[in-house]
């Protein structure tokens, strides 16, 4: 019956984490599609800013060309003239280079120049008057360096040409400048839609969560409740039934002392107390240790060998596993001095009237053992080869690891699946008959959402930037501190304090910027900090990375490295990236007094 109900149990427990999984599925999948979108139109709205500005600056470059013309005449020394013939023809470049690239487009600019059939007609409209205020320019530039006598003349006829070609090409470039605005604000408001259909959707399917997921759960977790209750019924019948077996135990114990007769005979047999002294030796333990005679407070360590070394380890097993019994190699040294190799199981005996005692059986391999020493030291040089391969093969891996987090993010962190949890709650306590705390709650729902989109958003961020695989490891920190200061609104600055601007090997390079990011994520998510600063140095061999920070700190004496990296890149991470390129990482911290992480690499 009990295995029956485990079985229960174990399914129940199977088909829960099941549906929490599709659960968790569902609302990371509307999220990653949310994002996706969102910044979509983002991106977009960003090139629209651009262009907006580029457009409104060609306003300004238009009035600047014709006063820099006007300006010309008044240039009576020829250095002054030189120099204003040069200012104008930087700002004709500009004013050139920008026209073009908004109806085709820029790629240092980046500027895609797809412009709408409204913009293109306006530039059709717009180009002789661009033609014209350019062929001005031109002629006056050419006018200015050639002939300076009829200068003047040629030069008053092309400022009225000028005047005139500027007010056209003012009044159609604020057409643009209107029209570029406005389709901008008609993509702000398609963005404003999409963001509501994401919200009405992520609510149904959280609702649509509960009502076929969370609440079966409950019920099917109430039915195991009742099933451990009826669980707990059998186990006191067990009870019972353990009793009947210690009383066959009794009956074993006496047939035990009857087979120790045999032990004694043809094994290394022995009884000792918990404490080590001996009980009982038998003959062909005697015989092979010369050894016929004890006392109650000789120890069996003592027994098995004359060096004291020897003797502690033995003592140490038999205290160490008094209770849970031992099997293992153990080495002895005989009166002679020649060694000895046993393989010993202690076994834990109870004979009665609450005596406690620990059988020893021991076997002799010495010579097995001596065999396995001497292969072992014929195989030590292929061992060490291996190790050292094995060392380039873990950081090969390391570095495709690396490779693999450039498209998706390492981790999830605790933060995104905390709010979650808390937004779970909030959906259950949603009572659809109170309209009034049901808006409330919804508004608290969205705001949750947003916390949590931002999480992903941090979370997105953790992987590897371009800045590191283009630029370098400083770049890399540079754009590091720049959006985290922007995501966390807190104090994060860079200093490269000797202007370091090498290239390092791919895998120091990564393994420094994990490291660094990962102090800084643990100043911002546990220290309370306001102010993180990243000074970076170098020497000829030796290259410094600093993290300082004025949180709350903590005490270094206490603080116990994560195992198998268990809850996110822990201390244990950071230690094992440093060993990777042969570093060394200090960690400076008292309560109150902020946290300094050091980082130094060999060049």
């Amino acid at each position: 019956m009990s295995t029956k109900v485990n079985s229960l149990d174990q399914n129940t427990f199977n088909k829960l984490r099941q549906l929490y999984i599709i659960a968790l599925s569902a609302i990371a999948l509307s999220v990653i599609i949310s994002q996706l979108l969102v910044r979509k139109f983002l991106s977009d709205q960003q090139d629209d800013a651009k262009i907006i500005n580029i457009a409104g600056r060609q306003r300004m470059l238009s009035q600047k060309l014709t006063k820099e013309i006007l300006l010309l005449s008044n240039k009576e020394g020829s250095l002054d003239k030189k120099d204003a013939l040069i200012e104008i023809k930087k700002t004709l470049l500009l004013w050139e280079s920008s026209h073009q690239s908004l109806q085709n487009g820029n790629d240092s600019l980046h500027i895609e120049g797809d412009n709408s059939e409204a913009i293109k007609e306006m530039f059709d409209e717009l180009q002789p008057s661009f033609s014209k205020i350019q062929a001005s320019v031109n002629n006056i530039l050419h006018e200015a360096n050639t002939d300076a006598t009829t200068f003047k003349d040629d030069y008053q006829q092309e400022i009225k040409v000028l005047l005139i070609q500027e007010q056209e090409f003012l009044a159609i470039m604020d057409r643009i400048v209107n029209q570029y605005d406005k389709e901008a604000t008609h993509k702000v408001e398609k963005l404003q839609k999409l963001e509501s259909i994401l919200l009405v959707v992520t609510l149904a399917i959280l609702l649509a969560e509960f009502l076929f997921i969370f609440w079966p759960a409950a019920k099917r977790t109430k039915q195991t409740i009742k099933n451990l209750l009826v669980s707990e019924e059998k186990a006191k019948e067990m009870a019972y039934n353990a009793d009947v077996l210690s009383q066959a135990k009794e009956k074993s114990v006496n047939q035990l002392k009857a087979l120790s007769l045999v032990m004694e005979q043809t094994l290394l047999f022995a009884r000792i107390t918990p404490d080590g002294y001996l009980v009982h030796l038998g003959s062909k333990f005697s015989s092979k240790f010369n050894h016929r005679s004890f006392s109650t407070t000789t120890k069996f360590s003592e027994v098995i060998s004359t060096d004291e070394k020897e003797q502690e380890q033995i003592e140490n097993i038999i205290s160490n596993n008094q209770n849970t019994g031992w099997q293992g190699e153990i080495k002895g040294t005989l009166t002679n001095d020649e060694a000895i190799w046993l393989e010993m199981s202690v076994i834990p005996y109870h004979p009665g009237d609450q005596k406690e005692e620990l059988l020893l059986i021991c076997f002799e391999i010495t010579e097995r053992k001596k065999a396995q020493l001497q292969i072992e030291r014929l195989n030590k040089e292929r061992f060490e080869a291996k190790i050292d391969q094995q060392k380039t093969l873990s950081a090969k891996i390391i570095e495709n690891q690396e490779q693999e987090q450039n498209r998706i993010a390492k981790d999830i962190h605790d933060g995104i699946g905390q709010m979650l949890t808390g937004l779970k709650f909030n959906i259950e306590s949603i009572d659809v008959k109170n309209t009034a705390k049901a808006a409330e709650k919804i508004e608290h729902l969205k705001e949750l959402t947003s916390n949590i989109i931002k999480g992903v958003r941090t979370a997105t961020f953790n992987l590897t930037p371009p800045e590191l695989t283009d630029h370098g490891v400083v770049p890399a920190l540079s754009k590091l501190t720049q959006e985290l200061a922007k995501f966390t609104g807190k104090n994060i600055v860079l200093f490269n304090k000797t202007e370091f601007s090498d290239r390092l090997d791919s895998l120091a390079e990564i393994n420094i910027y994990r490291i660094t990011q990962e102090a800084v994520n643990n100043a911002i998510k546990y220290a309370d900090s306001t102010h993180i600063i990243i000074t970076v140095s170098h020497s000829k061999e030796l290259l410094s990375v600093t993290i300082d920070d004025n949180g709350k700190g903590f005490d270094t004496n206490k603080l116990k490295p994560r195992e198998n990296g268990e809850g996110g890149m822990g201390l244990t991470f950071m230690k094992e990236r440093i060993n990777y390129i042969n570093g060394r990482l200090f960690m400076n911290s008292s309560p109150g007094k902020g946290t300094r992480v050091t980082i130094n690499v060999p060049i």
